[in-house]
């Protein structure tokens, strides 16, 4: 069976945009996603990338057009400002590695359903109520959100590793079996019909 390996931050406004498609391709050809969530910022330090409040005004200005312009083609509340973002992270991404462990719930629903919270919710993702509310959402028990954090924390930094050996650079972030790397929610047309070719 065909594996992605799916590299997101959980406040990623571009992973959010994604919205359930990568689920969509994924069954479309009977892949499995291995989802692994990650520190956006320190993948943006080790890889030459500069946080958004960093860049050039001119990057920053074309970026917050970009993103009303693409949710507004894929008809999904966003807020550009959100009330809780930048928050931290790693709450959050612990609980997503838990519930991939847990096995008994929608991983994928839990991934949106904390990037829905960030971007269209004007909820802080770091909260320990909002992360359990998405756990609950998702078919998860929502104590989830406070097991394993030692395993959480050691497979969180261990995805930020293995990106940056994988030529991971952004979020969201494809890497098929054969090394083919698709890097944004605008490329998943493409790995649609790169799985397609795979098939043969």
């Amino acid at each position: 069976m065909t594996q992605i390996d799916y590299y997101f931050a959980t406040i990623s406004p571009y992973s959010y945009l994604a919205g359930t498609r990568l689920e969509e391709v994924a069954a479309k050809h009977g892949a499995t996603i291995n989802y692994k969530p990650l520190d956006i910022m320190g993948l943006f330090a080790r890889t030459g990338g500069i946080p958004p409040k960093d860049r050039h005004i001119s990057r920053i200005e074309y970026r917050a057009q970009e993103l009303l312009r693409q949710s507004r083609n894929l008809g999904m509340d966003f807020n550009l400002q959100p009330a809780h973002w930048p928050t931290n992270m790693a709450p959050s991404s612990y609980a997503v590695i838990a519930a991939i462990k847990d096995g008994s719930g929608d991983v994928g629903k839990l991934c949106h359903s904390l990037l829905r919270a960030c971007w269209a919710e004007e909820k802080d993702v770091a909260q320990d109520d909002v992360i359990r509310s998405c756990l609950s959402d998702a078919g998860f028990d929502p104590d989830l959100a406070n097991s394993g954090l030692l395993v959480g924390a050691e497979t969180y930094a261990a995805n930020l590793e293995e990106a940056v050996d994988r030529g991971v650079f952004g979020a969201p972030f494809y890497i098929t079996p054969d090394d083919q790397r698709f890097w944004g929610q605008d490329r998943l047309d493409d790995l649609d019909r790169h799985l397609a070719e795979l098939k043969g």
